[in-house]
């Protein structure tokens, strides 16, 4: 086509822009957003595709940056002008772009970014890249798992209390809501000194608790914290394997679990554990102090939290300048490529929603400027890009900041972490 052409097209897409723009500005919606994968799927209007070029701005979580790959484009415009305008316009040209507030417009803005998967026992398939859902509120819980699975995400990792309830509460809002959903959740730990059958008894009840709270028929995971106790750790690990046989859960796995307690599993164990859930960031080496190399040895994946650390961001990983540099490289933060490291190590993580954490503290507010909805398609995007070997060479061989990977141990495993009084 010849420029006359274009510049036709450009004219009369204008007024139709303009009132795409309008609608959004009348339901108070101040910007939307075009992910930023390279497999995602997003079609605009058959007249928004015929705009000139125009400005845009990504805002990201962490840092603010204006790219040509613009990810987010934020609208200001005169409302009344608009409307004014473009209402003729408006009721003669719908079948130009789309309502977009329907389900159609949501799942095209949605990204198609596929989430890497391990096939463990009884062809059970586990989501390598999981949602946290630790310490958010009940309804924070229900709006990150909202979020998550609009990027992608499908398991989710959360504790048995208010967490669970804003899963079940997602679930009960959503059609067909837990058959897309990997369900991974945690047996409280005992109080110290409970005998182990008080704490078989505990394990059992809870089990049965969490599943009536979902209102689900199984979960897919249940995941057993540590006692400095080995006969109390034997008796509710058989407990979970009832559960797995009984088709309670599909798989189950350990928390924290250093080297002596897996020795403690094991000696009893009829079924091995799937995965061993710790902490591993940059800094702490690939093999997390041997405890890795062992875990494998047994058959034990690693599932790993705590890629920016824990029981908050770690500054010296998000300011490390090596990171940083790195970083630079491939147009991502410090964050991104302290995650992607962990994946690409060949490990499994728990990320939680932002940076914006504490020790047993999360949050995934409403009127959070976007923050929660930002931060887990900036971690999903994390799938779709890579380190060079030399990258990770470099990574690996990084000797601060040093962590327990077993941090939040009980006493029984050297290191544990003691709650602040």
């Amino acid at each position: 086509n010849n420029m006359r052409h274009h510049h036709h097209h450009h004219q009369n897409a204008l007024p139709i822009f303009a009132a795409i723009l309008a609608l959004l500005s009348y339901n108070n919606v101040s910007a939307f957003s075009i992910p930023s994968t390279t497999s995602s799927t997003f079609v605009l209007p058959v007249a928004v595709r015929h705009l000139p070029s125009i400005s845009i701005f990504h805002h990201d979580a962490d840092k603010k940056r204006s790219t040509s790959s613009s990810l987010h484009m934020s609208l200001v415009i005169n409302r009344r002008s608009a409307l004014t305008n473009t209402a003729g316009l408006l009721a003669s040209s719908t079948n130009l772009f789309w309502n977009l507030h329907s389900p159609t417009a949501a799942n095209a803005a949605t990204t198609t970014t596929n989430f890497p998967e391990w096939t463990l026992e009884n062809n059970v398939k586990f989501p390598t890249l999981a949602m946290n859902t630790v310490g958010l509120s009940t309804p924070d819980t229900q709006r990150a798992l909202h979020l998550a699975t609009q990027v992608g995400f499908t398991h989710f990792d959360f504790h048995p209390g208010k967490e669970r309830d804003g899963v079940a509460a997602y679930i009960a809002s959503n059609t067909n809501g837990r058959s897309n959903l990997f369900l991974n959740t945690k047996i409280r730990k005992p109080k110290p000194g409970t005998s182990p059958t008080d704490a078989a008894t505990l394990a059992t009840s809870q089990i049965s608790d969490d599943l009536k709270a979902l209102n689900v028929q199984y979960v897919d995971m249940l995941m057993l914290r540590d006692s400095p106790d080995c006969n109390v750790m034997q008796a509710q690990w058989a407990v979970l394997e009832n559960a797995l046989k009984e088709g309670k859960t599909r798989s189950i796995g350990v928390i924290n679990y250093c080297e002596q307690s897996l020795k403690c599993l094991l000696e009893t164990a009829r079924v091995k554990p799937a995965v061993n859930y710790y902490m591993l960031h940059v800094g702490m080496g690939r093999d997390a102090h041997g405890l890795r190399t062992f875990g494998e040895s047994q058959g034990i994946k690693t599932f790993a939290y705590g890629a920016i650390g824990e029981p908050g961001p770690n500054d010296e990983i998000l300011n490390n300048p090596f990171v940083k540099k790195i970083g630079a490289a491939h147009d991502k933060s410090t964050e991104e490529v302290a995650l992607r490291w962990v994946l690409q190590s060949g490990a499994a993580a728990s990320v939680r929603p932002t940076r914006n954490f504490g020790l047993g503290t999360g949050i995934c507010e409403e009127e959070d400027g976007g923050k929660c909805a930002t931060g887990l398609a900036q971690r999903a995007n994390v799938l779709n890009w890579t380190l060079t070997a030399k990258e990770m060479a470099q990574l690996d061989a990084l000797t601060g900041p040093d962590d327990n990977p077993t941090l939040f141990s009980s006493s029984g495993c050297p290191g544990a972490f003691v709650m602040p009084k």
